[in-house]
């Protein structure tokens, strides 16, 4: 049987202390050059590899921070995730990933997470009763919400202006002449697709206007593609339909394009939200709010280490993001946002 190589072996070996050793190892410890130099030469003689899990168990400290997403076909969930994953390393932690459908099971997964120790939670457009928020808090867990804010439960919070964005929207259309406009909205249990329908509804208003309609997405292309299909089909139809997201924007395009014979936008103006790589391609070419990923993410990850080093906060913080005008629009006259 072989015998496993340990730190102490490691240390003897470069002649440093053992402490030393685990400075090296760990992320963000200060070592000398000729320190690191040594112990890791006597790492790679001794083929040796830091046990994380001991550590923790040693230190009281994960290291790990526990991320819940929602879904990840929208590709604004992935960029978040490797943002995220690329912030948390700088800071010397590692992520564990675990998938919740909207409210659904986040009791459990917390449950899960609180087991795992983790050092903090980030939540990505999942909400969190307040007991469930009481439950981390009991446990000191630092949690921030990302891409999604609720009024209950006092947890932290990191979401684009989605007000702001809606109104944006609403003044850009009204600006191209559009006077039947309808919404998709995301999900209306959420407080990211009630915010942007309640920011566009408002915004409509300050030029006379109302909603052509207003529809409920549910974040899921199906949905989307098939009240495209039925607010669209006859000869009265909107003449711009403002979709929650890109993820259902782009199934709004292709309905209406190859299942309807529509031209956008000469027939409907698409406007969409998020930004995401496709909404580039010259496929869709898409009008669209972008929500400022690298600014969320910095503030997300700013809050939950803020808690983790010096206690509870019940921080909110919007960020606001630009209009991004493409192709799938018309274009206004002297517009400006």
């Amino acid at each position: 049987m072989v015998e496993k190589i340990t730190s102490l072996d490691v240390a003897r070996l470069a002649g440093v202390s053992q402490s030393a050793v685990s400075r090296v190892f760990t992320l963000g410890a200060s070592a000398s050059d000729a320190t690191r130099e040594k112990v890791m030469r006597a790492a790679e003689q001794l083929g040796y590899r830091p046990n994380t899990l001991a550590r923790a168990m040693i230190t009281g400290k994960s290291r790990v921070i526990g991320v819940v997403v929602a879904y990840l076909e929208n590709q604004f969930y992935p960029m978040a995730l490797e943002y995220l994953d690329r912030a948390l390393k700088e800071r010397g932690y590692h992520i564990l990933l675990f998938m919740a459908k909207n409210d659904e099971g986040i009791g459990q997964i917390v449950e899960e997470l609180l087991s795992y120790q983790v050092e903090g939670i980030i939540t990505a457009s999942v909400a969190m009763s307040s007991d469930i928020a009481k439950q981390c808090s009991d446990a000191n867990i630092p949690v921030v919400m990302f891409n999604r804010g609720q009024e209950t439960g006092g947890v932290a919070q990191v979401t684009s202006d989605n007000l702001q964005g809606g109104r944006i929207v609403a003044h850009f259309l009204a600006g191209c002449g559009h006077k039947k406009i309808a919404h998709i909205s995301g999900w209306q249990g959420s407080s990211t697709g009630l915010d942007r329908m309640r920011g566009f509804v408002d915004g409509l208003k300050e030029h006379g206007l109302k909603p052509f309609a207003i529809e409920d997405g549910q974040y899921n292309q199906e949905i989307a593609a098939g009240i495209a299909r039925k607010l669209c089909c006859t000869p009265d139809r909107p003449d711009a339909i403002f979709v929650g997201n890109d993820h259902m924007a782009f199934a709004v395009m292709d309905t209406l394009r190859f299942e309807l014979g529509l031209s956008v936008p000469q027939d409907v103006s698409i406007v969409g939200y998020d930004d995401v790589p496709m909404s580039t391609w010259p496929a869709y070419d898409l009008t669209t709010i972008r929500q400022p990923i690298n600014k969320m993410v910095t503030a997300t990850v700013d809050l939950l280490m803020s808690h983790i080093e010096r206690g509870a906060t019940s921080e909110r913080i919007q960020i606001p993001g630009p209009l991004k005008m493409r192709g799938s629009s018309r274009k206004p006259k002297g517009f400006t946002l």
